[in-house]
Order: C-alpha cells, then sequence, then structure tokens
C-alpha cells in the first residue's frame, strides 16, 4: 500500500489470534503496521509478529525492488513489533539499526545481542537524513515502554507513532475506529496519561498530515478528531454524556436494584445508560465504558466481609489505571452486614477527583419499598 509518492506500507493482518497481550479479545483480529521509505536512503520502520516474519519480510523485499535498505528503525521494542529484528539483520547485514539506548538493552534481553556493529542511537530530537526525507526522532517514555521514540518525516509531514492511536483489529476489517482504540487506548495505554499528555503537547508543534500507528489503519482524515480523542482519554476527561451502571449479583435481587435505576434514569431523560454485568461481559469492555461516561454507579454484594470477586476485579482495573474525574454513587446489598460501599471506597481513595452521590442504596436481601425511594433520589442526583 502506497502512503505517499516514497512511503510504503508493508505490514501484515493477524487473524489467527484471539488474545491480544493474553487478554483482550480481539474477534477482528490485529494488524502490526510497518513502514518503508524509498530515498537515497532507505529506511525500514520496525518489524512485526514473531510469527509473519517470512510474510513481512516478503513485503519489504517486494516494496525494495532490488534495492538494499540502509537502516531499521526501531521504535517500541514490544514483541508484536520488534520480534524480527535478528532476522532482518541477518538477511540485509549492511543496515544499520536505529533506536533509542534503553532499546538496544532491551535487544541485548530478546536477542542475546544489542548489535553493537549496527547501533545508531538517537534521542530527543536527533535527526537522520535520507536525502529528500529529514527525520526527527522524539522520546516518548512509558507511551507505553519506557524505550519507545515516534518518527516525524519533515517531507511528507508524516508522525509515525509507535502504539500511539493505535487499535484493535486487522486492516482488512472495516470497523468504527474510535471504539476498538478506545478500548486499545484504555486497556494498554490508560495508566499512562500524563506521558501521552507530553507527547501530545511535543506532537502540537509539529505540521502533520498523516500519522501511522504501529495498530489500525494509517490516519489521513480529519485528525483532529483522533488528536482530540487522544487529548480526552489521557486527560481523564468525560467523553460522552451519560451513566454506567457497574453490578454483581448472585440471586438477582442486585440486578433488580440495577433494573429499577435504570428505568428511573431514562424517564428523567438521561441520554445514555449502560449497564454491565461484570460476571458475564468483556471485562476489558466494562473498563472503557467506565474511562468513556462520567458518572458511574456501582452495585454489589457483600461477600465473605468484602465485595464480590467480579467488583473487586473491575475496581482494581480502574485504579490501576489511574481513574480519575468521575462522579460515583453506589448500590450495596447484604443479607446480614453490608459493608460493600465502604470496601469499594477504600478501594477508591487513591483515585483523584471522585466525587461521590448523597443519595445511595442499601439493600438488605431483597429491594423494598425504601429501597425503591433511595434509587429514585439517586438517579434525580446523576441527572
Amino acid at each position: 500500500m502506497k502512503i505517499s509518492n516514497d512511503v510504503f506500507y508493508v505490514g501484515v493482518n493477524d487473524h489467527q489470534i484471539d488474545l491480544f497481550e493474553g487478554q483482550y479479545v480481539v474477534p477482528n483480529g490485529m494488524a502490526y503496521n510497518s513502514y518503508v521509505i524509498i530515498d537515497q536512503k532507505i529506511a525500514v520502520f520496525d518489524t512485526v509478529d514473531a510469527n509473519f516474519g517470512d510474510e513481512w519480510l516478503d513485503n519489504v523485499k517486494i516494496v525494495l525492488n532490488d534495492r538494499l535498505p540502509d537502516y531499521l528503525i526501531v521504535q517500541h521494542m514490544e514483541p508484536d513489533h520488534s520480534a524480527n529484528i535478528k532476522k532482518f539483520a541477518e538477511q540485509y547485514p549492511q543496515a544499520k539499526i536505529v533506536s533509542s539506548s534503553k532499546s538496544f538493552t532491551m535487544m541485548k534481553n530478546y536477542f542475546g545481542t544489542d548489535f553493537s556493529d549496527k547501533q545508531i542511537v538517537v534521542g530527543e530530537n536527533d535527526t537522520l537524513s535520507l536525502g529528500e526525507h529529514e527525520l526527527t526522532f522524539i522520546t516518548a517514555p512509558m507511551v507505553h515502554w519506557p524505550e519507545v521514540i515516534v518518527t516525524f518525516d519533515n517531507k511528507d509531514k508524516i508522525l509515525f507513532s509507535a502504539d500511539a492511536f493505535g487499535k484493535f483489529g486487522a486492516l482488512d476489517v472495516d470497523e468504527d475506529w474510535a471504539c476498538e482504540a478506545r478500548r486499545y487506548y484504555v486497556g494498554i495505554v490508560g495508566k499512562y496519561g500524563v506521558q501521552v499528555q507530553a507527547l501530545l503537547k511535543k506532537a502540537s508543534a509539529l505540521d502533520i498530515k498523516t500519522i501511522c500507528p504501529l495498530h489500525g489503519p494509517i490516519l489521513t482524515e480529519n485528525l483532529q478528531y483522533h488528536l482530540d480523542l487522544y487529548n480526552t482519554w489521557s486527560s481523564y476527561g468525560v467523553e460522552s454524556e451519560g451513566v454506567l451502571i457497574a453490578y454483581t449479583s448472585i440471586y438477582g435481587n442486585t440486578k433488580s436494584a440495577v433494573m429499577l435505576l435504570a428505568k428511573e434514569l431514562e424517564e428523567l431523560g438521561c441520554k445514555k445508560v449502560v449497564i454491565n454485568d461484570l460476571a458475564r461481559c468483556d471485562m476489558a469492555e466494562a473498563v472503557e465504558d467506565a474511562f468513556r461516561y462520567g458518572k458511574i454507579v456501582l452495585a454489589t454484594t457483600t461477600y465473605n466481609g468484602e465485595i464480590f470477586p467480579f467488583m473487586r476485579e473491575f475496581i482494581n482495573h480502574l485504579t490501576e489505571r489511574n481513574f480519575a474525574n468521575r462522579t460515583i454513587g453506589f448500590i450495596e446489598n447484604g443479607s446480614w452486614a453490608p459493608v460493600a460501599t465502604r470496601v469499594m471506597k477504600t478501594m477508591l481513595e487513591k483515585c483523584k477527583n471522585l466525587t461521590y452521590t448523597e443519595n445511595n442504596v442499601k439493600i438488605l436481601s431483597a429491594v423494598n419499598e425504601e429501597n425503591k425511594a433511595q434509587i429514585k433520589a439517586l438517579a434525580k442526583e446523576l441527572m
């Protein structure tokens, strides 16, 4: 695929994968992106997953058209992008490897060599001229690994963005960008909002016309939309109006309260009510929703003097990703000693800028008339 006169896509689609990073369901597969700039000098950007090394090298060979590459630029050492560095070096021994100093340390760990005879170490604002294309390297530590660099091509105004602006899904599948980009961001990059904000600040000084990420489609249109979403996600802002209700229920009584609350919210004109049964839904989807909406209700049972395990897992996912800037309401259930609200609040203590509703719901086994009044009051407060 031709991106510009001199820039080509040589990545691969993976429809063999079921779980990305061993945990994220990817029904539409994954793309491992790689790029080539053909100029007086030739640069290849990143490799691909180990299972697709031969296919990738074939793609590179076709684009090279009997020429030899001068550089392999390694922006990110995660194995889905770096697994074929050694294979590339063996096939093209004349090529230099361009990367950050931390990347070469990781190469020694992965491959038993840091390619000392091929190294070109780059840091913030270092440049590399290919001829007409001058590349500027920008450090992006912890977006989302410490060694990451991104690269700006000053001629075609392309930002090669490493894992930033990536998404789940292979490139031969047509699907909405934001949905799977959001789930990818929240799950994988979400903890590092401060670092993403730092990268966005650097990017704002560049005249970017195209974004080439290591996963997902090349972005050429309406770039401000994508940049704005990344700004919202990385600043832990509210993307969509609505209320998320995340719940667990053992015998259906907590679920009954959740459904009553959803009905009250809808009757009051709530723009969107999203309900996630944490025992049955895709946990990554539920976590994504928690970072999308500004108002969250957590509903669960007291269980072994604590809270139900799926709710504990859900809250752990939120706190480890620096969950912040939300309004939280609670529904708890317990037949003799309900403590779920207290436990959940304690788990959320390290989160910043959380506002708790004054009206919450305490169920003793089954929903009664008092609970129905509490649910009405909670719904009104959330509007």
